[in-house]
């Protein structure tokens, strides 16, 4: 079983920001590998059991708000009895990136992010895959009202295209692992 989780807030208010994004990928893997299926309330959060290149993947959409995210995850990650080194991802928004970028890795720190904050104390480790969709740094606006804010139309034709490659290293991520995922789409980024 893989764990494929988009950090994002719940309800119609959220849609389409830029805290959002991992919400917005999730949504697409759903569509693409989902077979339809409806999500289920569970571990505090949206979930679709999908088939993503025929591995057993659990999709997962945290209903607890961002800065609670890691509630759901160590729910799902203590259920199934994953290691997160292995079987997690978690998909986020990252202010440091230019939008349009994504940056995966291995581990690491939370990097500001509350959500990614909760998941490593709730999970007592930062030892997981996580995949950073650059949503460009909100400069003189207050880091809370860039991020629940929409995208202007120039970043929305850049991120439409990090959406669709997140997706894309998702998938490789399942089936290939967390290095060579890396190895393929962080790359990209400087070509």
């Amino acid at each position: 079983m893989k764990l494929i989780v988009g950090l994002g807030n719940p309800g119609p208010k959220y849609d389409s920001t830029r805290h959002n994004v991992g919400f917005d990928v999730l949504d697409r893997i759903a569509r693409r590998h989902g077979d339809g299926a409806v999500a289920r309330s569970r571990f505090h959060a949206a979930v679709i059991e999908a088939s993503v290149a025929g591995e057993a993947t659990l999709l997962i959409k945290p209903t607890t708000y961002m800065n609670r995210s890691g509630q759901a995850v160590s729910e799902a990650v203590r259920f199934y009895q994953l290691d997160p080194a292995t079987d997690l991802l978690i998909i986020v928004d990252d202010t440091a990136l230019a939008c349009g970028m994504i940056r995966l890795r291995g581990d690491g720190g939370a990097g500001g992010h509350n959500g990614l904050a909760d998941v490593e104390q709730k999970l007592s480790t930062a030892g997981y895959g996580r995949l950073r969709i650059g949503v460009d740094s909100p400069g003189e606006i207050p880091q809370e009202s860039y991020v629940l804010g929409r995208f202007r139309p120039d970043q929305r034709v850049l991120v439409e295209q990090a959406l669709e490659e997140a997706v894309e290293a998702g998938v490789c991520w399942v089936t290939q692992g967390i290095t060579e995922t890396m190895n393929r789409f962080n790359r990209r980024q400087t070509a």
